[in-house]
């Protein structure tokens, strides 16, 4: 009997050690963009390739990634395929993707794009810096030559900053503040999906979820961010990043005289007070 309580006792305490705490199943991180550290896109290339930044993820392998590519000033891509479908929202510059004969259709920041595997495409950057956030769900991100093209049943699409619908705080319920603006972009709220969420000026308000992934990139505006994880609050240029898991507060102010826009992806549904 005495080594049993001893083994159940030495059982539980293994147990209590190694089971989660909540503090545990809630964590988050922050990047600020002056601080990524950036690589090539094509390091074989060297500075002929895209600048490119896993934000998370990694690209090199079987895993969902977001990363962060820049283009210089009359980049323009050779006719070529991916292996796998690709997102991109422009941050900074005008950038073109679409068919190798297709005219140029500049698209300016806050502009969103799909890019299906295996289609035959071209990506070119028109002003002196472009930058794009670009994200996969499964990897590795790889560049194949036209004559290897494929038709997967997934379309491209082009989605101007001019054409996005958005949806006013009065047409949601889980925005509670006056002027912020959201629209979907792909996926479904039931699940994983994309949105992009517009805070105006003076913005001073939080984000709330309780998501298993929740994932914010800046796309456009600076926004002082802070957390109860944080030490001090964070001003969050264009290309700056955030996540968390599990229940937790982001707040954030818009101190700038424009509207700032977000990037968001997560598999639950969030809350704006």
């Amino acid at each position: 009997m005495k080594r049993f309580l001893k083994a159940l006792t030495l059982a539980l305490a293994t147990a209590l050690l190694s089971s989660p705490t909540f503090a545990a199943d809630t964590a988050s991180k922050v990047v600020a963009a002056s601080d990524i550290k950036w690589g090539y896109l094509n390091p074989l290339r060297g500075d002929k390739s895209p600048g490119a930044a896993d934000l998370w993820g990694d690209r090199t392998t079987d895993t969902a990634t977001g990363m962060l590519v820049r283009f210089k000033q009359g980049f323009e891509s050779p006719p070529h395929i991916h292996n796998i479908t690709y997102r991109g929202i422009v941050i900074e510059g005008q950038m073109h993707n679409d068919d190798p004969n297709a005219e140029k259709m500049w698209m300016p920041t806050g502009s969103f794009w799909t890019q299906p595997a295996g289609e035959d495409h071209t990506t070119a950057a028109n002003t002196a810096t472009n930058l794009i956030y670009l994200e996969i769900d499964s990897g590795p991100y790889l560049v194949k030559p036209s004559t290897e093209k494929f038709d997967n049943g997934e379309r491209p699409l082009n989605l101007h900053r001019d054409n996005i619908v958005w949806l006013n705080d009065s047409d949601l319920n889980d925005i509670n503040v006056d002027g912020v603006q959201t629209t979907y972009v792909w996926g479904s709220t039931a699940k994983m999906n994309g949105s992009m969420l517009k805070l105006p000026a003076g913005f001073a308000g939080k984000i709330t979820t309780d998501a298993k992934e929740f994932r914010a990139v800046v796309i456009a505006g600076t926004l002082e961010y802070h957390s109860k994880e944080q030490q001090k609050s964070q001003n969050l240029s264009p290309g700056s990043y955030l996540e968390s898991t599990g229940k937790f507060t982001h707040s954030f102010a818009n101190q700038g005289d424009t509207a700032a826009t977000i990037y968001i992806r997560t598999n639950s549904k969030y809350q704006v007070d």
